[in-house]
This record gives C-alpha cells, sequence and structure tokens, in this order.
C-alpha cells in the first residue's frame, strides 16, 4: 500500500527490500564482471596467445623450409639427408599448425581465408621445389630457375599471408588483454553503495533502539565487505599478472619471433646469392648490386635491431644469456659473410660455397646461422615460460571469485532481511 511506508514497520519493510536488492545487484555484477574477466583471461592463456604463437610458428617453419631448400640446392645433386629432412620436417609442422589454426578459428573469418590460402600455396610451393631438385640431380640449370620462382612464391605470397595471419592473431590476444584488465567499476560501485547503505541503515537502528549492534545487518555488511575487498584486491593482483605477462612476455616473444624470421629470411637470401650466380640484380644509389645480397643486408640489419630491442626487454640473466650469444652469432655471421662474398667477387664460386655451407673447418657462415637459431630458440622457450606463469597467475588471482562472491550475496542479503526481521518482530 503507499500509505504503508508512513510507518515504522513500512519503513522496515522498504529498507529491507532496498538492502537485500543492493546486496544481491552487488554480487550479481560482481559474479558478472569478473566471469567475463576470468574468461578472457583464460583465453589468453589457453587460446589467443598459443594462436599467435601457432601463427608465428608457421612463419618460421615456411621461411626455415625455404632456407632449407636452398641449402639442400647448394650441396648440389646429392642433397644432405639432414638438410632433405629439416625442409620435410618444416613443411609438416607448418601443415600441422595450419590444421590446428582453422580449427580454432571462426569460418569465414579473415584468418579462415588465409588459412584456406596458405593450405592452396603449400603444395604449389612443394611442386615447384621438387622441380628444382629433379633438375639439380641430372646437373640441369633449369633447377635454379625453379628455385627462384618458389622462393618468389614464398617471399610475395606465402611469408605476407602467414605475416597476416600472425598479425590477425596477436590482434585477437590484445583484445583478450584488453577484455580482462579493467576495472570492474559495475561492481566497486555497487559494492561501495551497498556497505554504505548497511552502514546508514545499521546507524538508524542504533539511533531508533539504542542498540549497538543488529547481527544480521553485520552479517550483511562483513559479507559485502569481504566481497569488496576479495574483488578489489583479487583484480588488482590480477591485473598487474597479465600486465607483466604481457610486458615481459608477450612482447619479448614478438620481438624473438620477428629476430628469428629475420635470421631465416637473411639465410635464404645468402643462400639464393649462389643459387643465382647475379642472375638478378638491383641499382642501389646508381650501383649494381646482387639483389639476393642487398636482401640479406636488409634482413641482417632488421635482425640486429630486434636483438637489441630484445636484450632491453629481457628482465633477466636468464633472458638475455641466449640474446646475448645470438648477437655475438651475428657478429661472425656478417665476418664470414664477408668473406664468402670477397672470394665469390673474385670468380672462387667453389671457395664461396665452402664459406656458406662446407665443413665446420672452413668457418661456414651455416655454423654462424645455428648458433643464432639455437639462440633464439632458448629465449623463446623461456620467454613462453615467463608468458605461461604471469598469464596463470593472473587468471587463478580472480579464481573462486565468481562462484565466491554468490554465495556472499546470498548470505548478506539474508541477513539484511533477517537484521530487518528481528526489528519488525518488535511491532507485533
Amino acid at each position: 500500500m503507499p500509505g504503508a511506508a508512513t510507518t515504522e514497520p513500512g519503513r522496515l519493510r522498504l529498507i529491507g527490500a532496498v538492502l537485500a536488492l543492493l546486496v544481491m545487484a552487488f554480487g550479481t555484477a560482481t559474479a558478472w564482471q569478473t566471469a567475463d574477466r576470468s574468461a578472457a583471461a583464460d583465453d589468453v592463456l589457453h587460446t589467443s596467445q598459443p594462436l599467435s604463437a601457432d601463427a608465428a610458428d608457421i612463419y618460421r617453419s615456411l621461411a626455415d623450409a625455404n632456407t632449407a631448400a636452398s641449402s639442400g640446392f647448394l650441396a648440389g645433386g646429392q642433397e644432405p639427408a639432414s638438410v632433405r629432412e629439416r625442409y620435410e620436417k618444416d613443411i609438416r609442422s607448418a601443415a600441422d599448425k595450419l590444421v590446428t589454426a582453422a580449427a580454432a578459428t571462426d569460418p569465414g573469418s579473415a584468418s579462415a581465408r588465409t588459412i584456406a590460402k596458405l593450405n592452396t600455396l603449400l603444395p604449389e610451393y612443394k611442386g615447384l621445389v621438387e622441380r628444382a631438385r629433379a633438375n639439380n640431380r641430372q646437373g640441369y640449370p633449369l633447377g635454379g630457375a625453379y628455385l627462384r620462382y618458389a622462393n618468389e612464391k614464398m617471399q610475395t605470397e606465402m611469408l605476407p599471408a602467414a605475416e597476416q595471419l600472425y598479425t590477425t592473431e596477436n590482434q585477437r590476444l590484445r583484445d583478450d588483454y584488453d577484455a580482462a584488465t579493467p576495472y570492474p567499476w559495475i561492481a566497486l560501485g555497487l559494492g561501495v553503495v551497498a556497505i554504505a547503505v548497511l552502514v546508514w541503515a545499521q546507524r538508524r537502528t542504533y539511533r531508533r533502539t539504542n542498540r549497538v549492534f543488529n547481527q544480521g545487518m553485520l552479517a550483511a555488511t562483513a559479507a559485502s565487505t569481504v566481497v569488496l575487498l576479495w574483488l578489489a584486491v583479487g583484480h588488482t593482483v590480477a591485473r598487474s599478472d597479465l600486465h607483466a605477462s604481457y610486458d615481459n612476455g608477450v612482447r619479448s616473444l614478438n620481438v624473438l619471433h620477428d629476430a628469428s624470421i629475420a635470421a631465416l629470411k637473411a639465410r635464404g637470401n645468402e643462400n639464393l646469392t649462389l643459387v643465382s650466380r647475379g642472375a638478378e640484380t638491383v641499382t642501389v644509389d646508381g650501383v649494381t648490386k646482387d639483389a639476393f645480397d642487398v636482401r640479406y643486408q636488409e634482413q641482417i640489419n632488421q635482425l640486429t635491431t630486434k636483438l637489441s630491442t630484445a636484450e632491453r626487454l629481457a628482465d633477466d640473466t636468464a633472458g638475455k644469456q641466449p640474446v646475448d650469444a645470438a648477437r655475438d652469432a651475428v657478429r661472425q655471421w656478417n665476418t664470414r659473410h664477408k668473406a664468402a662474398r670477397t672470394r665469390d667477387d673474385a670468380g672462387d664460386y667453389q671457395g664461396a660455397l665452402d664459406k656458406i655451407i662446407g665443413p665446420a673447418a672452413d668457418a661456414p657462415t651455416r655454423a654462424s646461422f645455428d648458433q643464432v637459431d639455437r639462440s633464439l630458440d632458448r629465449a623463446l622457450a623461456h620467454e613462453q615460460r615467463q608468458f605461461a606463469a604471469k598469464a596463470g597467475d593472473g587468471r587463478d588471482a580472480m579464481g573462486g571469485l565468481t562462484a565466491g562472491s554468490a554465495v556472499l550475496a546470498l548470505l548478506g542479503a539474508a541477513g539484511a532481511v533477517s537484521g530487518i526481521g528481528r526489528r519488525l518482530s518488535e511491532y507485533r
């Protein structure tokens, strides 16, 4: 009845209803917002970051396959079994990762279209490489043309598509971080309002009855305070850990992936410098230069820059050591590459070949590249562990909050109603 609120029992009933609704709204908002953030944090850990890593692995596998194909070609008709095995392993890895990515991608999305494109291009590339090998075994110069065509398909179609997939999945990861880290302002605001109204109601009761404590409303206040503190502290810790997983994990991983890709591209172009034997040239500052050697220099410069960035981002000795080892190997690689180019420019093709893929006694660039590759693999594994640890801590910091807030909200609402009921019983 409209006039019910004009009597003290009516007012108490209204206050009880408001208290119960506020506490329940607080609990509902807390459960809703923490569930969304917890789900996003779980996606960061188990979905988007692994997919981003898979996309990077697809790129690296394709680039490494291209490098292995050119290394095998340089070895002549008798391609080393280890090089052939590396090429086949890379192709299988790229194909497997594409299947995994396709299964986790929404049909019709940009990523799905990119994956379909790569699945079409992969057998085409393999066919060109096999033609290059067949001609090379028979000593036909046409083999070099097929290999350059395969490299062109890789560089102009496949790797750009893989890079697009990597960029898309990285943005998806960034979106999940953005969904997991914002403060739950609605829940926090409702919590402050609910506690303030509970305190007001208890003060009102004290002024009218001179009783210091109302057990029901005291329990409701305690339950609401626990939820509010749990929400504020838990989310602050989660937010801190998630930011750390991005700053100390994802950013380093992205830079290291870029460095690894630059190393693979540099090695592939270095090999193709000898495969093409000057068949492709470009003009730089009025000087005609081998196109593949120019690309090698560009990728080495990019690799050096990325390693400097990775060293700055590394936050512990275990992260810095492999990056430092890679930088030392790049400097050695550059020195050996210059020696190989000197021999090739002097007409000593076999001497240059030995400096590129020859035995260890010839100090080949192959050994330097392998050292760079191994060091980057160690750095990537370390940063991946750091990411997983911090992202896992961030997700776990919100663990139980969704269910716990719902239970405590129910108890708080029940306490508020019980406290008001005790007051109402005094009027009967």
